[in-house]
């Protein structure tokens, strides 16, 4: 059996962009995402990082099939679901689930907890009623919660309560992959802590594999194997977390380290602050995307794209000088917080 859960190979996602009412007519096409590749490991956590609008949540999308393709392929367990039938891909999603980043706009306020965590069980066709009901308290358990919960609505508990019963929604049918979609961004920053060991204590004891999207450096660093960076539509970098903390390669990862603050002015690094904004997926640069606000850009950096190879999409990077940034305790004083809170926390 392959090491590899997941793999995505060339994964494109172009939006086309249309003018007028009623003749519309095609003036251009969005690229969401560009020629992504990346695998996951069976019970490892690949972070995906990168600005808004890089496209790391449409990749997400992108692997569970939420969205179809515009290229490339996915593969999970040796499987293409780029080809999968209505059957088929039912059988997938039953080994491969999303947690959604909005803990109160991901639950149906119609339904108990009980109605929300015993619907996968129904679509999936597993167990008779009694079985449900029995496999609905022992998630409740899993992830915090209390049995007489089952009986309430989702607008009766906090915001990392119902990011539990997101969670526990993911892992009802039993999944070997969850994607987190930045699942705790829109949680306090003590409720942050909570719910980030508690998808680390899941993962140790079902020996689950986690896509995991994710903005704030704190927390990947906390919770990742290994990192891949994403700019403009495409990952400009992958490495393991250690690796790439200690020794960013790409400028772009060089400058989303930097631009931590640090309360040693003198451990910040020798890194030049990014100019200039995003490019625009509809239009972007020739050659490298990320040459534009690059300080170290050159002429072939314009005729010529860089492909993905030892880990990182640049031409130049054996010859940037040395990035000069210390993480041993560099982070921002509160990231420095977030990251005591997350050693200290318990997963319940």
């Amino acid at each position: 059996m392959s090491d590899v859960l997941l793999e995505a190979e060339d994964l494109a996602k172009h939006y086309p962009v249309t003018e007028g009412l009623i003749r519309a007519k095609r003036v251009g096409t969005v690229r969401a995402v560009d020629g992504v590749s990346f695998t996951v490991r069976r019970g490892e956590t690949l972070a995906l990082v990168g600005e808004s609008g890089c496209g790391k949540s449409t990749t997400a999308r992108l692997a569970l099939r939420l969205i179809e393709p515009s290229a490339g392929r996915v593969r999970f367990d040796g499987v293409d679901i780029t080809t999968l039938d209505r059957a088929a891909l039912k059988a997938f999603r039953r080994r491969a689930q999303i947690v959604f980043q909005d803990p109160y706009a991901s639950l149906n306020p119609r339904y108990t907890v009980a109605q929300t965590l015993s619907e996968p069980l129904e679509v999936h066709g597993i167990g008779d009623a009694a079985s449900r009901r029995a496999r609905v308290e022992e998630l409740l358990g899993l992830v915090g919660l209390a049995p007489f919960h089952a009986a309430r609505y989702g607008h009766e508990f906090s915001g990392g309560q119902r990011q539990r019963i997101g969670i526990a929604r993911a892992l009802a049918a039993g999944p070997d992959l969850v994607v987190c979609d930045e699942p705790v961004s829109a949680l306090d920053v003590s409720i942050q802590a909570q719910v980030v060991n508690l998808l680390r204590d899941l993962q140790q004891r079902l020996g689950l594999a986690y896509l995991f999207i994710a903005h704030d450096l704190a927390v990947v660093k906390h919770v990742a194997d290994r990192i891949a960076v994403m700019y403009l539509g495409r990952i400009v970098e992958v490495q393991e977390k250690a690796a790439l903390f200690a020794n960013p390669r790409h400028p772009y990862t060089r400058a989303l380290l930097a631009a931590i603050p640090h309360p040693d002015p003198s451990r910040r690094g020798r890194i030049v602050p990014l100019g200039g904004d995003l490019p625009s997926p509809l239009n972007p640069p020739s050659g490298c995307r990320f040459r534009t606000r690059c300080p170290f850009a050159q002429a072939r950096c314009a005729a010529e794209e860089p492909a993905l190879v030892d880990g990182v999409a640049c031409h130049f990077a054996d010859a940037l000088p040395p990035a000069g940034l210390d993480f041993s305790g560099g982070l921002a004083p509160n990231a420095q917080r977030r990251l005591a809170l997350y050693a200290k926390a318990g997963a319940g």
